[in-house]
Order: C-alpha cells, then sequence, then structure tokens
C-alpha cells in the first residue's frame, strides 16, 4: 500500500480505538501519561508496517496486543528498577553525619601527622590502599618484619593519641 493509504487507515483507525486503548493501557500500567505515549509507540509502529500488515481488518486486534505487550514491557521495566532502586535513607547522608564524619576524617589525619614517617606510610599503604603486608614491603623496600613492626607500633599509637584526644 501507498504512504497515503498507510495514512488515512491508521487516522481511521486512531480516531476510533485511541481512547479505548489508552484506557486498557492505563489499567495495566496505572499511570495515564505512560499510557498515552505506550498508544502512540503502536499507532506509530503500526504505520511504519502498515504494507506488511497481512490482514488490515485486524489491526484493531493488533494494536490490542502490541499496547498489552508494551505495557508488559514497561511494567517488567519498573519491577526491575525498583530492585535496584538504592536505599534512600541510606544512599544520602544527613548533614550531621556528614559533619561528625569529616570531623573524624581530620581528626585521624591530625593523628597519622603525628607518627614517625615511616609508621604513617605502613599504615596509609595498609588501610588506604588496602595493600598486603608483601605488597607494602615492596612498595617500602623493606622487609615483611618491619612492616609488621611498623604497623604494630603505628597503631599502638594511633590508639593512644586518639584515646587521650578523646
Amino acid at each position: 500500500m501507498t504512504t497515503w493509504g498507510a495514512d488515512e487507515a491508521v487516522s481511521s483507525l486512531y480516531a476510533a480505538h485511541y481512547a479505548r486503548l489508552v484506557r486498557l493501557a492505563t489499567l495495566l500500567v496505572h499511570d495515564q501519561g505512560i499510557a498515552e505515549e505506550i498508544v502512540q509507540d503502536c499507532f506509530v509502529a503500526m504505520h511504519g508496517k502498515w504494507g506488511r500488515l497481512r490482514d488490515p481488518d485486524k489491526a484493531e486486534a493488533y494494536l490490542r496486543v502490541a499496547v498489552v505487550n508494551r505495557s508488559r514491557s514497561v511494567l517488567r521495566r519498573r519491577e526491575v528498577a525498583a530492585r535496584h532502586r538504592p536505599d534512600p535513607a541510606r544512599s544520602v547522608p544527613s548533614a550531621e553525619d556528614t559533619a561528625v564524619e569529616g570531623e573524624r576524617r581530620a581528626e585521624v589525619l591530625v593523628a597519622l601527622d603525628a607518627l614517625p614517617q615511616r609508621q604513617r606510610e605502613v599504615l596509609v599503604l595498609r588501610y588506604y590502599l588496602d595493600l598486603s603486608e608483601a605488597d607494602i614491603a615492596d612498595t617500602l623496600r623493606i622487609s615483611r618484619g618491619a612492616v609488621k613492626s611498623h604497623s604494630s607500633r603505628g597503631l599502638a599509637a594511633l590508639r593512644t593519641t586518639w584515646g587521650d584526644a578523646r
């Protein structure tokens, strides 16, 4: 068929069935705006495939099936999005939490600055970069025993400094 024939046929179907199809989609997806988009998309898709439609007399049935299928797709996407939506209570810290965390971070940095350089380096590599003892030893070119010693002494000093500060 020609485009003009498709234009006339789809326009006629649109005038006759649009409102009913929107009601159908609204009942399925519970959102009139999305339902209208679904129906519009179905009409556009049918217009593009009008020449390949086997039986133009069954166009209404084709539209109904298309609306139901697209509604199902919308519901599936909603379901997936709901499963992967972050917990709003945990995703955004309060202003108070942010302030306390910032102060705690500042205290840790002051305490780290008070340590001897080697202890500070070992602790930063261990707890900030999460390196193993062997990786720290390779990075600093010291033995694994020295890494353990510096780590132990640095943590003890932090406990003492942190305990005094609190």
